[in-house]
């Protein structure tokens, strides 16, 4: 049996009509850019979230640079984040002009809360936390710590849609939440696309003014901006694909449920953690084993893709060497990224394509 990561053929085919149509639509009214598809999903996306605004953008990468251009971070800044997170949460920091500050994860894998506050000085300007792998960190401890100390609360959602922490959605904490769409997102594009939402009318506007090059009206350019505009095809498609995300978020922890029971007999295989107080989206499952390696090569033998998210802490990349930090500055991090597997889970999966990925690893030790 094949098991690919993720199988986004699948989805296509369970609704290829309909997604078929969205595409149709769009070109048959050639709105590209802008326009009607990118509007109604930025009104359906703020609905279903519960927020007054929602900005679209190219890419999740560019939704937090943008947010934190806009909230007037900018050089003599420092800005805390995560030390396990894709590079786009910390290369957005120093894109703004501010000095990225790093902190260990706790046994959770999301930021430590604890170490956040020890590390917040008189040029610390916003808190980045990352709801990694579609479980939220303890955002509540930090909206009352930023709110303390007067520094911005960004949430980076781009692995949680709709996940949620003590009863209240994740992005919805903050002043602003970014998320992205990317293809393998539990919410994904067939392409590049992000969004932010928030609650202040004020940056609001100037995150879409920001992303529009600076102007809200056609040639009026308010500001020097940047050029990151969802387009109409992808706009289509995730207004489309929005009403099912419920439904696939609850297939991906009836997976995630599949794989917990399998694996509880298996004794060398750490099963990921669930903080009491959240729910997780499960935007991947990720365990946690020795000769993480060689495991992951058995599981290709037999014809299972995995991945590993992710196999550097950030602070210890070449592109953060001037920071000076090292393994024992981040040490579960550090730990965490020679353990860490990541297993296929998508909304399409069966229990016995499960059965099988747990009976592979099962026979990596006889």
């Amino acid at each position: 049996m094949r098991i690919p990561f993720v199988d986004l053929h699948a989805q296509y085919l369970a609704h290829q009509e309909e997604f078929d149509a969205a595409f149709r639509e769009v070109i048959g009214k050639t709105a590209f850019i802008g326009g009607e598809f990118v509007r109604e999903f930025e009104r359906a996306y703020a609905e279903a979230y519960g927020v007054k605004h929602c900005i679209s953008c190219a890419n999740g990468t560019d939704a937090i640079y943008i947010v934190l251009r806009m909230l007037d971070v900018g050089l003599g800044h420092e800005v805390i984040t995560t030390a396990a997170s894709w590079i786009s949460t910390s290369e957005t920091i120093s894109q703004a002009g501010a000095l990225p500050v790093f902190v260990d994860v706790d046994e959770y894998g999301n930021i430590d809360v604890e170490q956040v506050e020890r590390n917040i000085t008189p040029h610390t300007r916003a808190i980045i936390p990352v709801h990694l792998y579609g479980q939220a960190a303890q955002v509540e401890v930090l909206e009352k710590l930023a709110a303390s100390r007067g520094v911005h609360l960004v949430e980076d959602c781009a692995q949680a849609h709709f996940a949620e922490r003590a009863g209240r959605r994740v992005g919805t904490f903050g002043v602003a939440g970014t998320f992205s769409f990317y293809p393998g997102k539990n919410l994904g594009a067939y392409g590049d696309a992000g969004a932010i939402i928030t609650n202040d009318d004020e940056l609001a506007r100037r995150c879409r003014m920001y992303a529009n090059h600076g102007a809200l009206v056609k040639h009026q350019h308010e500001l020097e901006g940047i050029n990151s505009r969802l387009d109409g095809l992808q706009a289509s498609l995730l207004t489309a694909k929005l009403k099912y995300l419920g439904e696939w978020t609850e297939a991906r922890r009836r997976v995630a449920g599949w794989y917990d029971q399998e694996l509880a007999s298996i004794d060398w295989v750490a099963r990921p953690r669930v903080r009491p107080g959240s729910t997780h989206v499960y935007h991947l499952y990720v365990i946690q084993v020795d000769d993480r390696d060689a495991l992951r090569a058995h599981l290709t033998r037999q014809g299972i893709e995995t991945g590993v998210h992710y196999p550097v802490a950030l602070p210890l990349m070449q592109a953060y060497q001037y920071l000076g930090m090292s393994a024992s500055d981040v040490p579960n991090a550090a730990r965490n990224q020679d353990r860490i597997l990541s297993l296929p889970i998508y909304p399409e999966m069966t229990a016995e394509m499960v059965h099988y990925v747990v009976a592979a690893i099962r026979s990596f030790r006889g």
